[in-house]
This record gives C-alpha cells, sequence and structure tokens, in this order.
C-alpha cells in the first residue's frame, strides 16, 4: 500500500471523525439549547401557573371570609323573633344580650351594630365595648345602612379602611321568615370582622398561601390582589411572595444539565414526572371543586345546581320513568325556634342521611335550601309508594342530644318526559308542593295540569282586579247600624261589592286577592273615597270602613286617609275605621302608631270579629278602641250554644268594665236582638235592621224616616 492510499485513507477517517465531532458537537449544543430552553419555558410557565392559582386563591379567600361573615348577618337578621324584638321598647337591651355583648370574644365578627329605619344607631358595640360607628367607619356607613335597609336587599358586604385596619362590615334588613307587610324600610344588622393578623394567618392556612400579609401600598416584588371599598377604590393589598415552584426546580438541576445529556435526560424524565404529578393535583383540585359547585355543604346532598345537571344528564326511558320529588319539612321552623340552629342543622343531617334511602328507585337526592329537599326516582314504583315511604320515615322522630324531635313533610311531585325541561319539570314539582302546604300538613300532591290552569285564572282575575279598581267598577255597599234603644239608623258600614255578567264576585275571594299581589292599598284608598263620597251627603250620619291589616301596616297609611278626609271635608269624628284581631297579633307596633295617629286627627276605631280571634283585655286597654263588634258566631249562639247567652254577656260587660261601647253584628231575629239589647249591646246590625244596600237605597230610606218622624 502506499504512502498517498495511507494519506488518502487518513484523511477520510480523520474527515469522518471530525464530521462526526462536528455533527456531535452541532446535534449536542442544539439539544442543550433546545433543552436549556425547554426547561426555562417549564419553568416560567410552571412559575405563571402557579402564581395565577395563588391569586385566584387570594380571592377564593376574601369570598370565603365574606361568605362567612355574609351568613353570620343573614342567621342573625332573618329571624322573627330579631324582628320583633328590634321594634319593641327593648330593642337596645336585646341587642346588647344577643349580639354587643357576644361581639367581646366572637370569632365570626368583632362589632355588632343595630340601626333603626330612620338609620338612628340603636346599638353599637365593639369588642363588647359601645362605639360610634359613624367615627369608626366614616361617612360611607350611612349610605351602606340605607342601601340594607331597602326591603328585598340582599346582604350588603363592604370593605372599610378604620383606625385598627382594615375591617368587612356586612349588613342585612332585620326581617322575619316570610311577610307579606309593604314596609319601605327596615331595621339593620350590621357585623364587621377585622382583617387581623390572625384572621389573615388563617387565610393563609386555609388557601395555601404562605407568607400571606395585608399592606397599605402595592407591594414591590410580591404577588398581590387587592382589596376594594364599597366604592371600588383600592384601600389595602393582600401580598405574598410568589412560590417560584419552576425556578426552584431548575436551580436544583442547572448544575447537571451541563455536565452530561444522561443528567440531561433523568432531568427531563424528572420534570415531566413532576408536571404529570401537578396535572394529576390539578386535576383532583378541579374534581373537588366540581363536587363543591354541585353539592350542598351542610348536608352533602346535590344542591339546585346539581340537581339540575343531574336531570339533564337522565332521560326518561321506555321501559323506566324519571319523577321528581320536593320535600318540605313541616315543623322546621319551630325547631330552629325552639332549640337553635345547631340542632336545626343536625336535624337537616339526619334527613339527608335517610332520604337517600328510603326506597331502592330513588337514584339521586337534593337540598335546595332550608329545609326544602328533592329527590329523583327512576323506576316503575307508583309515585303514592315512593310518597308513603318519605312520610312514613319522616314520621318517626329523630333523637339529637337526646331531645326527640317531630317533624313531618309535605311533598310535591312531578312527572319528567323527554319534551320537560329540567327548569320546567323543577317548576311543576315545585307548584304541586305549593299546593301540598296550602291543604295541610302532611300531604303529597301531584302536579296535574289543572294547577297551572288556576295560577292562570289567578292571574286574570288579578288583571280584571286591576281593571275594576282603576274604573271604579268596584262600589261600596251599605248596611245600616241602627240604635239597639231607638231602632233608628245611626251609622252605615261600607262593604265592597264587584259585580259581574255572572253575578257579584265575592269579597272572600277578591280581597284576599288584592292583598296577595299589592292591590289592597288601591283598594282600600278607592273603597274609602267612594264611602265618604257618598256618605257626606247623609248628614249626621257615622260611617264605618274596613281595613286590611296589610293597609294599616303601610307607614303611608294613616296620610292617605287624612289627604281622603281634606278632600271631601268630611268630617273626622263621623268615621269610623273597622279592623281585625290579626293584625294586633301580627304587627301591633305599625299598627299602634297608625292608629294613634288617625286618633289624634278625630278618627275611631273598631275591633272587627271580636270574639274569634286572639285578642286580649291588655290589647283593648293598649289601642284604645272606641268601640267593640262582637263577632256573629256569639250572636247565633245565643240560640244554638247551651251557654251561648251567659258568653254573650261575659263578653259584653267585658267591653262595658272597659267603657267601650259594643255593635252586634249577624242580627237575624227579634228574640236575637232583644236578647242583644238586655244584655246591654247599644248599636245592631244585621239582615233584621237592614241588608247592604245601594247608596241610592240608603238616602231613601233615611228620607222616609225623616218624614215618618
Amino acid at each position: 500500500m502506499s504512502s498517498n492510499s495511507a494519506d488518502r485513507r487518513t484523511q477520510a477517517q480523520t474527515s469522518v471523525i471530525v464530521t462526526v465531532t462536528i455533527c456531535f458537537v452541532v446535534i449536542a449544543l442544539l439539544l442543550t439549547g433546545l433543552m436549556a430552553h425547554v426547561v426555562v419555558t417549564m419553568m416560567r410557565s410552571a412559575n405563571k401557573i402557579d402564581d395565577a392559582r395563588a391569586g385566584h386563591a387570594a380571592q377564593i379567600a376574601l369570598a370565603a371570609f365574606a361568605s362567612r361573615l355574609s351568613a353570620t348577618v343573614t342567621d342573625n337578621a332573618v329571624w322573627d323573633e330579631a324582628y320583633e324584638a328590634v321594634g319593641s321598647v327593648a330593642a337596645e337591651d336585646w341587642a346588647y344580650d344577643n349580639w354587643g355583648s357576644t361581639s367581646k370574644d366572637y370569632a365570626l365578627y368583632d362589632g355588632a351594630i343595630l340601626t333603626g329605619p330612620a338609620g338612628t344607631i340603636v346599638s353599637a358595640y365593639r369588642k363588647g365595648e359601645p362605639f360610634e360607628p359613624r367615627a369608626y367607619f366614616g361617612e360611607a356607613f350611612d349610605r351602606q345602612i340605607q342601601t340594607a335597609g331597602k326591603p328585598g336587599q340582599s346582604p350588603l358586604l363592604s370593605f372599610f379602611k378604620t383606625e385598627d385596619g382594615v375591617a368587612l362590615v356586612g349588613s342585612e334588613a332585620i326581617q322575619p321568615y316570610q311577610t307579606s307587610a309593604n314596609v319601605s324600610r327596615f331595621s339593620v344588622l350590621t357585623f364587621y370582622k377585622l382583617l387581623t393578623p390572625e384572621v389573615i394567618a388563617t387565610l393563609s392556612s386555609e388557601h395555601g398561601l404562605d407568607g400571606l400579609r395585608l399592606q397599605d401600598g402595592p407591594p414591590p416584588g410580591l404577588l398581590n390582589t387587592p382589596v376594594k371599598d364599597m366604592n371600588g377604590a383600592v384601600m389595602a393589598y393582600l401580598a405574598w411572595p410568589s412560590a417560584a415552584p419552576g425556578s426552584v426546580v431548575f436551580n436544583e438541576v442547572y448544575p447537571y444539565v451541563a455536565s452530561a445529556a444522561a443528567i440531561l435526560v433523568v432531568f427531563l424524565g424528572g420534570v415531566l414526572f413532576a408536571g404529570a404529578s401537578e396535572a394529576r393535583r390539578l386535576h383532583r383540585l378541579a374534581e373537588t371543586a366540581r363536587f363543591q359547585a354541585n353539592h350542598d355543604s351542610l348536608s352533602g346532598l346535590l344542591n339546585r345546581h346539581g340537581l339540575l345537571d343531574f336531570l339533564e344528564r337522565s332521560e326518561p326511558s321506555a321501559s323506566s320513568t324519571l319523577s321528581l320529588y320536593l320535600i318540605d319539612l313541616d315543623g322546621f321552623k319551630a325547631v330552629n325556634d325552639a332549640w337553635g340552629h345547631a340542632v336545626g342543622d343536625a336535624l337537616i343531617r339526619l334527613v339527608a342521611k335517610a332520604l337517600p334511602a328510603c326506597h331502592p328507585e330513588i337514584v339521586a337526592a337534593a337540598r335546595l335550601g332550608g329545609d326544602e329537599f328533592a329527590l329523583v326516582q327512576v323506576g316503575t314504583a307508583p309515585h303514592g309508594e315512593i310518597e308513603r315511604a318519605v312520610l312514613a320515615l319522616l314520621v318517626e322522630p329523630f333523637k339529637i342530644d337526646e331531645r326527640t324531635i317531630e317533624v313531618g313533610a309535605s311533598i310535591g311531585t312531578a312527572v319528567g318526559t323527554e319534551d320537560i325541561a329540567s327548569l320546567e319539570l323543577l317548576r311543576r314539582a315545585d307548584m304541586a308542593l305549593y299546593r301540598a302546604k296550602e291543604n295541610g300538613k302532611g300531604q303529597a300532591v301531584q302536579y296535574d295540569l289543572e294547577l297551572d290552569r288556576e295560577r292562570q285564572h289567578i292571574a286574570e282575575l288579578e288583571g280584571k282586579l286591576r281593571s275594576a279598581i282603576s274604573t271604579g267598577l268596584i262600589e261600596p255597599a251599605f248596611q245600616p247600624l241602627v240604635s239597639a234603644a231607638t231602632g233608628e239608623i245611626i251609622g252605615v258600614e261600607a262593604l265592597a261589592r264587584w259585580p259581574s255578567p255572572t253575578g257579584n264576585i265575592s269579597p272572600e275571594i277578591f280581597i284576599p286577592l288584592a292583598e296577595k299581589s299589592g292591590l289592597i292599598d288601591a283598594l282600600g284608598v278607592h273603597m274609602l273615597r267612594t264611602s265618604v263620597r257618598h256618605a257626606k251627603d247623609w248628614s249626621g250620619l257615622a260611617l264605618s270602613v274596613n281595613v286590611s291589616p296589610i293597609q294599616l301596616c303601610n307607614p303611608d297609611f294613616a296620610a292617605q286617609v287624612i289627604a281622603v278626609l281634606k278632600e271631601f271635608d268630611f268630617d273626622p269624628s263621623r268615621l269610623t275605621l273597622e279592623i281585625t284581631e290579626s293584625v294586633l297579633m301580627t304587627s301591633p307596633d305599625q299598627a299602634r302608631r297608625s292608629i294613634d295617629h288617625l286618633k289624634r286627627f278625630g278618627i275611631k276605631f273598631a275591633l272587627d270579629d271580636f270574639g274569634c280571634g286572639y285578642a286580649s283585655i291588655g290589647a283593648l286597654r293598649q289601642f284604645g278602641f272606641d268601640r267593640m263588634k262582637i263577632d256573629r258566631s256569639l250572636v247565633s249562639g245565643v240560640e244554638n250554644a247551651a251557654n251561648g247567652i251567659e258568653v254573650l254577656r261575659a263578653t259584653i260587660s267585658l267591653a262595658t268594665a272597659l267603657d267601650i261601647p259594643v255593635t252586634a253584628e249577624g242580627i237575624e231575629n227579634a228574640r236575637q236582638a232583644a236578647i242583644l239589647r238586655e244584655t246591654g249591646c247599644d248599636q245592631l246590625q244585621g239582615y233584621l235592621v237592614g241588608k247592604p244596600m245601594s247608596a241610592r237605597d240608603i238616602s231613601t230610606r233615611l228620607l222616609h224616616e225623616a218624614s215618618a218622624a
């Protein structure tokens, strides 16, 4: 072999080695650069993802803090006992006993403030000591109270800057669980909780935000989320250092990346493994959040959103039927009132545990709020079988802390089909439940189209009632009130009459409808104005007009009555407003204010239907009634009951002792009239002395009596 040939071979091998070496170096550099780029990108992405998670967690922390205070305010504000107490003369002491004293060392709030409907401070305690809220919170506190006191307002939550730091203030109108009263403003309960270092530490621990702190200004180099006041202005920042998990990992593996490709592969494998682990962790967090969004925290059952989602995914089949049962506990409010919310919550958990197992065909259970539950049945078992199973389950008493708790249930049932949406199915079951509760305790009702037709009929009747009031179609009929001694007409009672092409519509139908639909004030003013207009020409004749409890509880009622009397220049002393005993029980304070205002103007008041309700001697004295009308059941009892005359005589004697004259209504025969005269009744009303008649007939009768005299 020649030297030239060996050189060429050596050069070729060298060239190959160089080429391979260069290619290897280039490839190694490219791989190293790509790997470095990948690592840096992953590091930054990991930091960004974790920062976003932390920012979201901080917002959730503030929301959870606000939610706890909101729930605490609602639990204390939507409370029948509180609603009655804050309207009494003992409101300040009651507020201190229940809220003010508790603020000294209570974990859920640091201060409690009670303001009246006019915005006046009734009670204000901070850590058990009295304080001045307006000086503490500033002028924005008044805006919060004004907004929170309006009817229908949800709990109002705002952050305030105080001398002690940032405080979350929650305000809500104090109101009963259920009310139909037309109230323009309520008293307001306000709780506040300071964002103290201890609170921040708790939020940090609960939401995985290490190093969480509260700062006045934008913190340089820290992640943050703003804390804004009610005007949207930033007052402080929740700040925390970035965990920077990507940077931590990069710093740990950096020396090995430059050392060898094997370490790089291990590193990439570790990163991939860490990413997979993080994905699995985030997946678990997402599943947890999804569960919480669809389930009730107290009972563990589905919530309303979860129930609707389940119904959307469940479809009836040819072999099985999907049915929805809404269940409302009978007597649950009494349990809360008697034993407190802790026992009520324990009862909810026991019921929630028992309901899903009441029948094998129950495939889902939900709690829709309060004491209302839902069950979903998929199968062919009769509805009555499921309903009996639920009722039988709740008939058995529950044992809670050695207390025996008894509740029942009302059930509304609706059957699902392919063309019925989930919301419609829920609406139908809710309508059936409403009817079941109307029918009484322990009832079960299945949805029927007749329920919708009834609702449509009521809506149409409401429209006709609105039109009848505005057009003056509803007119008063006047029933004479006569002197028991002389038999002469000394007054009339105005009774609402609504004529229709098919006959008069009963007041027992349209007056409750007017109360439910918010038309009672318009109807009442119309009746008063029309009655006064007719009675103005009957010189010296007294006029009695019935007043709904809802009207009397309207703060504008007294002004409306006075305006009508001034409009027709009608003597206030001729007008008597008749009210029933129910208003004395439901809204005594507002009723007292309206009565006192109108009595000062010269208007008289009569207690109607005495003897059929719960009015006490104290109520008769307290409200200063000018007349008492005994119920027709006492009048008819003088002939039908063995001791009827004695009961009647005792009732009239009570009124006589209180110096209150008595009117007897429902007089139908001469014997009843004679007995009532003998027992001391000075005024009679009924078919015997005169049926309800038109204004023209009253004028004719007065003319005849004047001619006969």
